[in-house]
């Protein structure tokens, strides 16, 4: 007889700048089910984009992110958060600037908010930067899916996306500081 067992996804929730380049990198990953680009973490209801880049919101971009933790674990999807971002950089990200920029990582489970701190804490004593670690460890809150053009935004309009990920400093800073680690 065939054992049915429901595997329950969970959610993650990352901000990193740009959620346009934070969305390829999870998408990649095997366990992960789907990841949607979105705004988290303000104090207006069902914002959008133009209010959010203006900073009028609170809202940070983010990714949120269903994945099967049967196929990959909460501490591999941080391993990929953090070498997306420039985490000493609590301005923003790279070319993006201000408040909905800033990299925070929104836990949705007290075991998410001690794997975040533990993340935080390794990766400060690795040594890997010379600049304190400043990303936020904040309360998951709702989360807002935004507007249609912009979900997987690396697929719909890849040469944009190209020319921006390079054109912000994001690809060279990955570059420089993962792909050797």
């Amino acid at each position: 007889m065939l054992e049915v067992t429901n595997i329950t996804n969970e959610t993650a929730i990352f901000a990193g700048g740009c959620f346009w380049c934070m969305v390829e990198p999870f998408k990649e990953m095997s366990g992960v089910v789907d990841v949607i680009a979105g705004y988290t973490g303000g104090r207006t209801v069902d914002p959008n984009y133009d209010d959010v880049c203006r900073g009028e919101t609170g809202h940070y971009e983010a990714v949120e992110i269903r994945y099967n933790p049967t196929e990959v674990m909460y501490s591999d999807l941080l391993d990929t958060y953090f070498k997306q971002i420039d985490p000493t950089d609590a301005g923003g990200q790279f070319n993006d600037r201000g408040q909905s920029y800033k990299p925070a990582i929104f836990y949705t489970t007290e075991a998410q908010r001690e794997l975040a701190n533990e993340a935080i804490c390794a990766l400060q004593e690795s040594g890997q930067f010379d600049k304190p670690i400043v990303v936020d460890v904040l309360p998951g809150v709702t989360f807002y899916r935004a507007e249609d053009y912009h979900q997987d935004f690396y697929k719909k309009e890849s040469a944009h996306y190209n020319k921006y990920k390079k054109g912000s400093g994001r690809e060279a800073f990955i570059r420089e500081n993962w792909e050797e680690v």
